[in-house]
């Protein structure tokens, strides 16, 4: 692994992007970084999963102010992040996605809740969508909760419903998880913690991370004074039997490590029925690739839980510990109970 000379420098905060054949992306959302950007106080880095479409070289001629950092091999979005960041010397990280469009006056309102509230380890902005710019984006929206089945949603989107952005989650609250498409975190916590699990490769490690950090009795919160765009399905589109197996496989893996053993078995009890349930429905919908994945994903997720029980042994905390747990089931309340908007949700028991 090689990068540019650069000052060595520790700087207040570093913007990591992480590239694999992105050149593209990197063309349509680099330059509102570096506009938006104070670069008196932040860094912005560009480290590269050993593409192969000539993002490094594009990258060389167009932006030599941007530093590289040129991984051996593409190493996910887990394991590239923790890679790069072993080489970047900063109180804060921020982590964005390649196909982010940034706003003015972007960063400040984030680091500024890091700077006056050690509690916090991980914030977010708000994520709204690029190609229709007054709704709230999957990836994101106005901070991340699950429910008690690991089932991820958002402030502004619950499933595949995305509301529009009225101000209506304009408040910073504590929230479960802070999006990996834009997510700013202390150097000294994501260290500690031990960083991504880079086992996961992609999809699920920024939840897996923010929970970890939780059990430790730290706080992950949104900050909607921050505004960016997410275009979203950069490398992987929604649509993908490769981005079907890693959700769900990595969700399982994700439930596994943070939630106690006393509580496990009644959770996977559930899950089990939930994802034939939801294999099944792949397969009546004619996507009999989607139900081939559905049961890669449960095969591989035995296969490596194994990896586990030791080295999350004591790191784990009841459900119900964390407010920002669902205590019921969101397929439930959003199927049957017909909530589609996040505050329609009662989070009492």
């Amino acid at each position: 692994m090689t990068d540019q000379k650069y000052d060595n420098t520790a700087l207040q905060t570093a913007i990591v992007i992480l590239n694999w054949n992105g050149q593209k992306m990197l063309a349509d959302f680099l330059p509102s970084v570096l506009k938006y950007t104070d670069t008196s106080i932040a860094n912005v880095i560009v480290a590269d999963n050993a593409s192969s479409d000539n993002s490094v070289e594009w990258l060389k001629i167009h932006y030599p102010e941007v530093r590289i950092i040129e991984l051996d091999q593409n190493y996910g979005f887990a394991g590239g992040y923790n890679k790069a960041l072993e080489q970047v010397h900063a109180t804060y990280y921020v982590l964005l996605n390649s196909d982010i469009e940034v706003t003015a006056n972007w960063l400040p309102p984030l680091v500024s809740v890091l700077e006056n509230d050690e509690q916090v380890a991980a914030v977010q902005p708000k994520l709204l969508a690029y190609h229709n710019k007054t709704s709230f984006e999957y990836a994101g929206a106005s901070g991340g909760y699950i429910d008690k089945f690991g089932y991820p949603f958002c402030r502004g989107r619950i499933l595949n419903t995305l509301e529009e952005d009225r101000g209506q989650y304009n408040n910073p609250v504590s929230v479960m998880w802070a999006t990996g498409a834009c997510l700013v975190i202390r150097a000294k916590q994501f260290h500690a913690a031990g960083g991504f699990d880079a086992r996961f490769f992609a999809h699920m490690e920024e939840i897996d991370l923010c929970w970890r950090l939780k059990n430790q009795n730290f706080q992950i919160k949104v900050v909607p004074q921050s505004t960016v765009y997410h275009l979203g399905g950069g490398t992987l589109p929604n649509n993908s039997p490769r981005k079907l197996f890693l959700n769900y496989r990595n969700n399982l893996l994700l439930l596994y490590k943070n939630v106690p053993d006393n509580e496990r078995a009644g959770i996977f009890f559930s899950r089990f029925i939930l994802d034939i349930l939801s294999a099944f429905l792949y397969l009546i919908k004619g996507q009999p690739e989607l139900f081939v994945q559905v049961f890669k994903a449960r095969f591989a997720y035995r296969k490596m839980r194994k990896h586990y029980h030791k080295s999350t042994s004591g790191e784990q905390k009841s459900l119900i510990a964390h407010k920002e747990i669902f205590p019921k089931s969101i397929l439930w309340s959003y199927f049957v109970k017909k909530h589609k908007t996040f505050d329609s949700l009662s989070f009492k028991k």
